[in-house]
């Protein structure tokens, strides 16, 4: 069975910090590109990140640039977000995915079925004004 696992969420004051993993089984982890995506009440999915893997591509929405960090453990087969600088706007579910390919496709970040393997359960951050 193929299972993702996040952990990490929670509340944070705007201008802190929160480290979320995602724990997967059941699969090729190491061979595939793994990202994060997130959705606010009210709104769209939106792709956050992706890192190819061997981490030596990442992609980042324009909105998380500078402030979050997309990393791999591929012998934990846990894949990392450090959200640093939080701002109210980044509240949202977040979730963790595993693609389909081994590079950060433009249909995985758009969260296209075709491209995506399993999806997590998710974990809501929280960031107060």
């Amino acid at each position: 069975e193929v299972q993702l696992v996040e952990s990490g969420g929670g509340l944070v004051e705007t201008g802190g910090s929160l480290k979320l993993s995602c724990k997967a089984s059941g699969l090729t982890f190491a061979g595939r590109a793994v990202g994060w995506f997130r959705q606010a009440p009210g709104k769209e999915r939106e792709g956050v990140s992706c890192i190819t893997p061997n981490s030596v591509k990442t992609r980042y929405a324009d909105s998380v640039k500078g402030r979050f960090t997309i990393s791999r453990d591929n012998a934990k087969n846990t894949l990392y977000l450090q959200m640093d600088n939080l701002k109210p706007e980044d509240t949202a579910m977040y979730y963790c995915a595993a693609s389909s390919y081994d590079y950060c496709s433009g249909a995985f970040l758009r969260g296209e079925d075709n491209a995506l393997d399993a999806w997590g359960q998710g974990t809501l951050v929280t960031v107060s004004s």
